[in-house]
């Protein structure tokens, strides 16, 4: 589905590079590949050993980086950031990285996930003295950095890292050492590679394809990475514990080319389409996909069916950004301009529509009257995915439980409110089996937002309406 349109997004994505003459601009390039993680802010820091030099702004990585000069942020290392920002906290002061000077050294920031405890955090914090100049949960770290009492960076850090808790992928550096963490489910996806003897970190796989890099490994849950001159150190600081990567990485946010905990995403969905098609087959005359994520699962789903697969959906990719008006009538409306049916394809025809996931349920129903509109005869929905029926806690910025449809309607319920002939959603297990590698050990998904078992539990309440990321 088009996320943008349906009000479900990704916080962020990061990247980072050292030991590089070009950090800065390689840093660009990378920021260019995690686009689709976040369009509303992007930036960079860099390091020439001496100083840390910041450049960020709102917009796209295109018109951020549109008029720098790249001279003037020279250094062997950097960290960038591209930000979605959740309805009213699209301020310059929120986006990253982070930059925090003091008189024992500086040092910068780069975050994607949420950090649950953050507004408890928060107010210790600011009882004890300090006060935070943004609203960002990211900021939280940097404090408790500060406010140790070791003179060790890197103790201070795991420290500091220990009494978070949450969802977390954080790419620090300082003047002579980038610190790259995860917290201990590993829930958000962090990966390693290199450049030559350039290290490069990134939220994605694809980011090292764009610059060149060769992909070495997943970064460990509840591990701490050192970059520095002496190479790379990795230490621990917090127990390895069942791995829980976001299911939706899988399902929608993260590119096709990616390859996420050694499973690439565009394979991954496409068997979420072949055990579709074995749970919920359906006599139908074409299968289609709803553009751009739902396209590997709907050939999927035709490949295991025998029905062939057509493309009945055109996106218009130059319709501008229409989905940060806030109103669900323009929402709505941004349907019809980003989606076009093929009326030649789908007139007379029994369609097997093919989602990710349904949010709402008003884009998908604006969808299906759309190929009903063209002549389609029967649209039968078939999610590849199960049904989201919880809120996400962990860096995705999910609509309240009141707002799911799923979470309100039955299975019947929804198909008469998106006006299909039948609906249905691939199972939990399916899902599973789609992602995870039968060979792999201490190796699960998260699936909270569909099966409401959280793999972290604790959580501030009061944090729904903070800044995460």
């Amino acid at each position: 589905m088009l996320a943008e349109i349906r009000g479900l997004n990704e916080e962020c994505g990061v990247f980072g590079i050292w030991g590089h003459e070009k950090a800065a601009e390689i840093t660009y390039y990378g920021l260019h590949a995690l686009q689709h993680r976040g369009q509303e802010g992007a930036g960079v820091v860099t390091t020439d050993g001496n100083t840390l030099k910041l450049h960020k702004k709102q917009g796209l990585v295109n018109d951020v980086f549109k008029n720098v000069d790249f001279s003037t942020l020279r250094g062997h290392a950097a960290i960038g950031h591209v930000r979605y920002a959740t309805q009213g906290e699209r301020s310059i002061d929120n986006v990253q990285p982070l930059l925090f000077r003091s008189q024992k050294g500086s040092m910068a920031l780069a975050h994607n996930g949420n950090i649950m405890n953050a507004y408890s955090l928060r107010g210790e914090l600011e009882s004890a003295g300090s006060i935070l100049q943004t609203s960002s949960d990211t900021e939280v770290l940097a404090h408790l950095i500060k406010r140790s009492e070791k003179n060790n960076i890197e103790v201070a850090l795991k420290d500091a890292l220990k009494r978070l808790v949450g969802a977390y992928a954080f790419i620090l550096l300082d003047e002579h050492k980038m610190y790259v963490a995860l917290d201990p489910r590993g829930l958000r996806p962090l990966s390693i590679g290199r450049l030559g003897s350039a290290y490069v970190v990134a939220s994605e796989t694809c980011a090292f394809d764009i610059i060149g890099a060769t992909y070495e490994r997943e970064v460990y849950p509840g591990e701490l990475i050192t970059i520095s001159e002496q190479g790379m150190d990795t230490t621990r600081f917090a127990e390895l514990e069942q791995r829980n990567l976001c299911a939706m990485e899988y399902v929608y946010f993260s590119r096709p080319d990616s390859d996420l905990n050694h499973v690439n995403v565009h394979a991954s969905r496409k068997k979420m389409g072949i055990e579709l098609a074995k749970e919920a087959p359906v006599n139908a005359d074409i299968v289609t996909g709803v553009p751009d994520s739902s396209i590997s699962a709907a050939i999927g789903y035709a490949e295991q069916s025998g029905i062939p697969y057509e493309i009945g959906l055109i996106k218009n990719r130059y319709t501008g950004r229409t989905f940060i008006q806030p109103s669900q009538e323009l929402r709505e409306q941004g349907v019809k301009m980003k989606l076009s049916p093929v009326r030649g394809i789908v007139e007379g025809k029994r369609v097997i529509m093919i989602d990710d996931s349904i949010v709402r349920g008003t884009t998908s129903r604006r969808i299906v009257r759309m190929l009903k509109d063209a002549g389609a005869k029967e649209v039968h929905v078939r999610i590849a995915s199960p049904a989201i029926q919880n809120p996400c806690f962990y860096g995705i910025d999910m609509s309240t439980k009141q707002e799911l449809i799923a979470a309100n309607h039955s299975i019947d319920e929804i198909c008469a409110l998106v006006g299909a002939d039948s609906v249905a959603y691939l199972s939990a297990s399916g899902l599973e089996h789609a992602i995870v590698k039968e060979e792999s050990m201490n190796q699960g998904v998260c699936m909270a937002c569909m099966t409401g078992k959280y793999p972290v539990t604790e959580k501030d309440q009061t944090e729904i309406a903070y800044t995460r990321c």
